[in-house]
C-alpha cells in the first residue's frame, strides 16, 4: 500500500506541472492588456503602464513568468499579488473556507438523498417506486441550475419565509442549506441513477444468489454483499464531483450572494487578474488529484478482491 501511494504521489508531479502550465498559458493568452484594463476608460500614461507591468512581471517572457510563478508556489507558497496589492494567498484563504462549507452541504445532500433514492429504485426495479425516482431524476436533470435556484428561493424564502434569500453570514451552516441543495441537485440525480443501475445489475449476480441460498439475513445480504460492490462506480463519481462542487459554484454563489471561490473567480476574470485565477485553479487541481488518490484507496475497502502491491 505504501509503495502504491508513493508511486501515485510521484505521478501527480508531472500532472500538476502540466495542468498548471496549461491553465497559465490559457489565462495569459487572453486578448487585451490587464494593466490598461485596471484604469478602464480613464486610460493611463505609458510610464505608469510600464511600471505596473514590471511590478507584476508582465514584461517578462511567458516562460519566465511561469517559472517564477512555480518557484514562488513550490518554495515560498507565494501565489503572487492581486492588482489591489493583496497577496493571492490571503484571497484564497478568505474564499475557500466558505466554498468548502457550501460544497460539504451539497456533498452530504447528494450522498444521502441520492444513494437512498438509488437504493430504493434498485431494490424496486420495474415497480412504481423505480418509475417515480426515474421521473424525479429526469426532472432535476432537465431544469437548469439557475432556474432551480430562483424557484427554490422564491418558494422557501419569499413565499414561506423559512430562509433568507441571500446568505448574510457564510459561517452559518443553516444559511448554506438552500444554496447547497441547489448546488448538489444535479449531482444527486446522477448519484441516484448510478446507484440504481449498479444495484439492479448486482442483484442478478451469482454471489447474491449464493448469499440468499446460504440463508443469510436480508440486512446482511443487502448491506454487505450488495452495497459494497454496488457503490464502487458511485464512489468514483463522488470523488470527481468533490472538485466539481468547489469549482462549479459560480452560478449558485452569484444568485445567493455567497462570497466563495465562484464569486472570486468571476471577479478575477472580469478584472483580468491572472495571478488570482491561476492560484485558485491550482488549489482546485490539487483537490482533484488528492480526491482521485483517496477514491483509489477506497476501492480496496469496498472490494476485498482489490489489492495494491
Amino acid at each position: 500500500m505504501g509503495r502504491y501511494v508513493a508511486r501515485r504521489l510521484l505521478q501527480m508531479i508531472p500532472v500538476f506541472i502540466g495542468t498548471t502550465l496549461l491553465i497559465f498559458l490559457m489565462v495569459y493568452a487572453l486578448p487585451g492588456d490587464p494593466v490598461r484594463a485596471m484604469f478602464g476608460d480613464r486610460g493611463a500614461d505609458a510610464a505608469t503602464v510600464a511600471a505596473l507591468r514590471h511590478k507584476y512581471g508582465l514584461d517578462q517572457p511567458l516562460w519566465k513568468q511561469y517559472v517564477d510563478y512555480m518557484n514562488g508556489i513550490l518554495f515560498h507558497f507565494d501565489f503572487g499579488d492581486t492588482f489591489a496589492g493583496r497577496p493571492v494567498s490571503e484571497e484564497i484563504g478568505r474564499v475557500f473556507p466558505t466554498t468548502i462549507r457550501l460544497a460539504t452541504v451539497a456533498f452530504v445532500f447528494e450522498l444521502v438523498v441520492g444513494v437512498a433514492l438509488g437504493i430504493l429504485a434498485g431494490l424496486k426495479a420495474g415497480r412504481t417506486a423505480d418509475s417515480l425516482v426515474l421521473v424525479f431524476t429526469l426532472l432535476v436533470l432537465s431544469v437548469p441550475v439557475f432556474v432551480l435556484a430562483f424557484i427554490l428561493r422564491q418558494v422557501f424564502s419569499f413565499n414561506l419565509g423559512w430562509v433568507s434569500p441571500n446568505v448574510q453570514n457564510a459561517e452559518n451552516w443553516n444559511e448554506l442549506i438552500l444554496p447547497g441543495v441547489v448546488l448538489g441537485s444535479l449531482s444527486l440525480a446522477y448519484v441516484a441513477r448510478l446507484t440504481r443501475t449498479s444495484i439492479a445489475e448486482n442483484l442478478r449476480s451469482d454471489y447474491m444468489r449464493t448469499a440468499v441460498a446460504k440463508g443469510l439475513p436480508r440486512r446482511r445480504v443487502v448491506g454487505v454483499h450488495l452495497m459494497r460492490n454496488s457503490l464502487i462506480p458511485v464512489v468514483t463519481y463522488l470523488g470527481t464531483d468533490i472538485g466539481a462542487l468547489m469549482s462549479g459554484a459560480v452560478v449558485t454563489e452569484g444568485i445567493f450572494n455567497v462570497p466563495g471561490v465562484g464569486n472570486a473567480l468571476y471577479t478575477a476574470l472580469f478584472r483580468r487578474e491572472g495571478a488570482t485565477i491561476v492560484g485558485i485553479v491550482t488549489i482546485l487541481v490539487l483537490v482533484y488529484m488528492l480526491a482521485s488518490l483517496l477514491i483509489d484507496l477506497l476501492y480496496a475497502v469496498l472490494d476485498p478482491r482489490i489489492r495494491y502491491a
